[in-house]
């Protein structure tokens, strides 16, 4: 067994689990399991990358990696063909199955796993919301958003009461990835266990039930809300969910099944040492009644100014018209809420910021849902480094093109004379990527 457990943690998971807390143990001391989930909304992403190693069961677009996969720094996960992220970690969005045209939000959602997979089952159709409190982390949040091509996320940063007081039941679904005591990313993380205390696991449980509280009132009649938590602590899982349900006889439990995961009785644990990934709690959570989503509009807030519409007839070929105006970006979003007041960091499909006179297609556009019109450029895997490391290449485009690898778009060059300019943006670049 692992020494560096904490003591009062290894005498409740013996009360806890009994006879097969010693097989618990002995999972906790094998290397953590890694996984990555790849993008169907991406060309290059709808085949397995070639670390892929086994299916990971409730998941179908999940696959397990090797404990010494470099697939983080590739051209492939740059390029937002899949997302790193342990097997455990995919079930609540699977459990919650967005699906499109439907108003979801990610109340806990830095840095974006289970908001990508959200948004990728919902293939660009509705309305996702993402809202992460700690501006640092939702900046986080932000990029992997863009990175995967999500184009009909807004992603704001606000405290979840907040969102509460004006969103009563304007979502289908409601996703509480809670902040925990994360004893389920112990064998991942050593520094977690030496963090851990029991006095910090009953304030994460205090702050869960406020958080929960702020969720049900977003959810409306007839809609889920699915509660996550990476721990086993039953203070933050079972007993946290049954104290909600006495609280709120409005919601039930609902079971659900997904291979390899039995949440027949509304929840599912999966332990290391029964389940092929970390730590991670999952609760289904239905509200009694039947009535369509309330969520009020904030387009006005939004619009096209007079300036930004005259300058449309400048607007780049190959970009679809925007339908709103994110200070001086023009934006894509079909439906956008009442953001008054609130921190958005993104919003929708950035298309191009207005610079002066001209229009300057965005990164977004180019990673985004690809349209008719658009000029490409072929990249082999030397010149994609080069291009993702900031410089320039050689090729014979004309204007605005789309770099592309194998099917991945990467970003924008611009051409003239027989040289692309390099238009990645500069926080982004990187030159110690691999193919």
């Amino acid at each position: 067994m692992r020494t560096d457990l904490p003591e009062a943690f290894v005498r409740r998971i013996r009360a806890q689990l009994g006879a097969g807390s010693e097989a618990f143990f002995e999972a906790m001391s094998q290397p953590p399991v890694r996984g990555l989930r790849m993008n169907p909304l991406r060309e290059g992403g709808r085949v397995p990358f070639r670390d892929a190693g086994d299916r990971i069961p409730w998941c179908p677009e999940g696959w397990e990696i090797p404990a010494d996969s470099t697939a983080g720094v590739t051209i492939a996960h740059e390029a937002g063909a899949f997302y790193l992220q342990e097997p455990g970690a995919m079930i609540p969005a699977r459990v919650m199955d967005a699906r499109p045209g439907e108003r979801i939000l990610d109340l806990c959602a830095a840095p974006g796993g289970k908001s990508t997979q959200m948004g990728a089952d919902m293939r660009g159709e509705g309305l996702l919301v993402c809202n992460e409190p700690v501006p640092r982390r939702a900046a986080i949040l932000s990029r992997n958003m863009e990175r995967m091509g999500i184009p009909h996320s807004a992603v704001i940063c606000a405290w979840p009461e907040k969102l509460a007081d004006r969103w009563s039941e304007g979502f289908d679904g409601v996703m509480v990835d809670a902040p925990c005591s994360g004893e389920g990313m112990f064998r991942r993380n050593p520094e977690a266990a030496a963090e851990w205390s029991e006095e910090k696991a009953l304030g994460c449980a205090a702050r869960q039930r406020e958080i929960l509280e702020a969720a049900a009132r977003m959810v409306r009649p007839g809609g889920r809300m699915v509660y996550a938590t990476c721990t086993f602590h039953p203070a933050e899982n079972e007993e946290q969910v049954k104290g909600f349900l006495r609280a709120h006889p409005e919601f039930e439990a609902e079971g659900f099944t997904l291979p390899g995961a039995d949440g027949s009785g509304g929840m599912f644990t999966c332990w290391p040492h029964l389940s092929r990934g970390e730590g991670q709690f999952t609760a289904l959570l239905r509200k009694k009644g039947d009535a369509p989503a309330r969520l009020p509009g904030g387009e006005a807030g939004f619009r096209m100014n007079p300036e930004a519409r005259k300058m449309l007839r400048t607007w780049p070929d190959g970009l679809e018209e925007p339908n709103a105006l994110f200070g001086n970006t023009a934006v894509l979003l079909r439906e956008i809420p009442d953001l008054a007041g609130i921190r958005v960091l993104r919003l929708g499909l950035h298309l191009a910021e207005l610079r002066g006179k001209n229009w300057i297609p965005d990164h977004a556009a180019a990673v985004g849902p690809m349209t008719a019109g658009r000029t490409v450029t072929e990249l082999d895997g030397k010149e994609a480094l080069r291009y993702l490391a900031g410089e320039t290449v050689e090729g014979d485009a004309k204007g605005w093109t789309v770099m592309m690898h194998r099917g991945l778009a990467l970003g924008w060059g611009k051409g003239s004379d027989g040289i692309i300019r390099n238009h990645y943006p500069r926080g982004l670049r990187n030159g110690k990527l691999t193919e």
